[in-house]
């Protein structure tokens, strides 16, 4: 497992540096409008939602840049070989290998915040555009095992608007977590489905214990 960088100076490749300015003019030309601010520590899981259209990476490139914070992203370690190598870990990409015998790419990234002083992970729970609302685990989970905070961030594609949220600490309990992030959301876009999904599979856990 390799732990990238984000974008942060001129040390970074002209190729990387290129591709980042082009989606900061992107996300400007947009015209998004962002809430809140730098959640004031350095390593937390960002758990991005609700993930709809393609444009989300721009919103978060953006938006990130905008609140001075250097996003990561979990990458197959396939995706990290020459001559991706340089342009993959200059993006911010962690290297996660899950193809051998045994390995836990909750374990590798928990060992790539370890090794660094600031890192800011950005996962899409849903998984895919297609998600009926229902989370993974995974964001979860990693925040426990590198102990550091979730912050949610939000964006809405009709409105225009988007934002992150203040850090919340993982518990022990999934369910409890999962509806504090349902307030959240609901509290941001009240009439958007997947969110009441995930506060009726909150408390369908609650209940099945």
């Amino acid at each position: 497992m390799t732990g990238g960088r984000s974008l942060a100076g001129s040390d970074a490749s002209l190729l990387s540096r290129l591709v980042r300015r082009i989606l900061i003019e992107l996300y400007r030309w947009k015209g998004w409008r962002i809430e809140g601010e730098h959640p004031g520590v350095p390593k937390f899981v960002i758990t991005g939602a609700p993930h709809t259209s393609n444009w989300d990476f721009v919103f978060f490139i953006g938006a990130t840049h905008r609140l001075g914070i250097l996003p990561s992203f979990m990458g197959k370690h396939t995706l990290f070989k020459w001559p991706m190598t340089r342009f993959m870990q200059d993006m911010g990409g962690i290297s996660v290998d899950r193809s051998k015998r045994g390995s836990n790419y909750v374990d590798q990234v928990a060992q790539a915040f370890e090794a660094s002083d600031e890192l800011a992970l950005v996962m899409a729970p849903e998984g895919s555009r297609s998600s009926s609302g229902e989370w993974r685990s995974g964001f979860w989970h990693i925040a426990r095992a590198a102990g550091v905070p979730i912050v949610p961030a939000w964006v809405n594609h009709e409105t225009m608007r988007g934002g992150i949220g203040a850090p919340i600490w993982p518990s022990e309990d999934l369910a409890a977590d999962l509806a504090k992030f349902a307030e959240f959301y609901l509290s941001k876009m009240p009439d958007c489905l997947r969110f009441r999904r995930l506060a009726e599979e909150a408390e369908r856990m609650k209940r099945d214990g």
